[in-house]
C-alpha cells in the first residue's frame, strides 16, 4: 500500500505537465548560492572574476522513481562596462514518466555604484526550454485497486495525448540585488510571461511565475589570521541568510547560517514555512560541508533530512554536490583593479 501511495505522489509531477489547471514547481537547490545565475540573473558576473560552476542534486533516492537535477554555468565580469555576461544550462529528469526538462539561457547584469560601499545590480535572462516525456509508464488513480493493493487495468486518461511528447518554448527572467560589504538583499522573477507547457494541442497549462527574495548579513569573527610568510589573510566569518520562493500555489522559505573558517565551510539550513494551509510545507533540515581553496576552487556537499510527512525512511533525503572555480581571465594590467564583490554565501 505504501508503494502505491508513493507511486501516485510521484505521478503528480508528470501529470502537472500534461493537463491544464495543474500546477508545477521549479527545481530547487539546497546550495542555491552555488547556482547563482539560476537563483537571480542579477548575480551574473557577481564574483567580478571569470567563474565556472556545476551543480547536481539527487532528490529522494529512497523512492522507486528518482528525481535528478543538474546545472552548469559560466559567467564573466567586464570591468570596462560594469557588466556581467553568462551562459547557463539547466536540466532535470523524473524517471516515472521519463519526463525531462532542459534549458539553455543567456544572462546579463549591470552594476551601479550607489555610494562608497553600496552597489546595485540589475540583470535579465532569456532561455530556450524543451520538455520531453514518455507517458506509457504513468499510473493513474483509475488503475489502482485500493482493496487488493494492486495496480493494473486500462485507463483512458491519456486519450488524445501522444505517448512520446516534446514541447519547446522561450522563457524570460529578471532580478535585482542591493549590497554592501556586509549585507545583501535581492529579488527575482522567473517565467514572467507564464509560458504554456501543455503537451496537448489546443490546451493551456501555464508555467506559473516564480518570485523569490533573498538576503543576508555577514559578521567577521575574531581570530581571522594573516599568514606569517605570505601575509595572506584567512577569513573567519559567520553569515545568516534567507531565500523565500513563491510559485502558485506553493511558497517556501529557506533560512540558515554558514560558518567560514577558511578553507572550511559549515552550514545548517531549515526549509519550510510552517503555516496552517492545505499544502504541506515543512520539508527538510539541511547540513552542508565545503572547502574553499586559495586556487579559486569551491567544493560543497549537502544532505537534506526529510521532516515532512513523506518521511526520511521513505524518501532517503537528498544529496547535492556543487563545484565552482573562479579565476582571473585576461591581462589585469589592461583593466581596472578588482572592485567590490557581493558578500553572499558560498553555497
Amino acid at each position: 500500500m505504501n508503494r502505491i501511495v508513493i507511486c501516485v505522489f510521484l505521478a503528480i509531477g508528470a501529470i502537472c505537465c500534461i493537463f491544464p489547471d495543474a500546477k508545477a514547481q521549479d527545481t530547487q537547490y539546497s546550495q542555491f548560492y552555488a547556482a547563482p545565475l539560476y537563483l537571480n540573473p542579477a548575480l551574473t558576473g557577481a564574483s567580478e572574476l571569470t567563474r565556472i560552476g556545476v551543480n547536481y542534486r539527487n532528490q529522494w533516492p529512497g523512492l522507486d522513481h528518482s528525481f535528478n537535477s543538474y546545472s552548469a554555468y559560466i559567467d564573466h565580469y567586464i570591468f570596462d562596462y560594469n557588466s556581467g555576461v553568462g551562459l547557463i544550462f539547466n536540466g532535470s529528469q523524473e524517471s516515472m514518466a521519463n519526463l525531462s526538462t532542459n534549458e539553455i539561457g543567456l544572462s546579463y547584469a549591470y552594476r551601479l555604484k550607489l555610494g562608497e560601499d553600496m552597489f546595485f545590480r540589475i540583470g535579465g535572462m532569456v532561455s530556450y526550454m524543451q520538455r520531453d516525456a514518455f507517458f506509457s509508464d504513468l499510473v493513474f488513480g483509475s488503475q489502482i485497486d485500493i482493496i487488493n493493493g494492486t495496480v493494473g487495468g486500462i485507463t483512458d486518461e491519456l486519450d488524445g495525448i501522444p505517448i512520446d511528447s516534446r514541447y519547446s518554448f522561450v522563457d524570460y527572467s529578471f532580478g535585482g540585488m542591493f549590497y554592501s560589504d556586509k549585507i545583501w538583499l535581492g529579488a527575482s522573477a522567473h517565467h514572467i510571461t507564464e509560458p504554456n507547457t501543455s503537451f496537448v494541442d489546443d490546451q493551456i497549462s501555464k508555467l506559473p511565475m516564480k518570485l523569490s527574495a533573498q538576503g543576508g548579513i555577514r559578521f567577521d569573527l575574531a581570530g581571522g589570521r594573516r599568514d606569517y610568510f605570505t601575509h595572506a589573510y584567512a577569513e573567519r566569518s559567520i553569515s545568516f541568510a534567507f531565500n523565500y520562493k513563491q510559485q502558485d500555489p506553493f511558497n517556501q522559505l529557506d533560512v540558515g547560517t554558514q560558518l567560514f573558517l577558511e578553507p572550511l565551510v559549515l552550514g545548517l539550513w531549515y526549509r519550510g514555512l510552517p503555516t496552517k494551509n492545505d499544502l504541506p510545507n515543512n520539508e527538510a533540515i539541511i547540513g552542508l560541508v565545503g572547502v574553499s581553496l586559495e586556487s579559486g576552487l569551491d567544493i560543497g556537499y549537502s544532505y537534506d533530512v526529510t521532516i515532512s510527512k513523506l518521511g526520511q525512511k521513505n524518501s532517503g533525503g537528498a544529496h547535492e554536490i556543487s563545484l565552482t572555480y573562479r579565476f582571473l581571465w585576461g591581462d589585469p594590467k589592461s583593466r581596472n583593479a578588482r572592485a567590490r564583490t557581493i558578500p553572499c554565501f558560498r553555497y
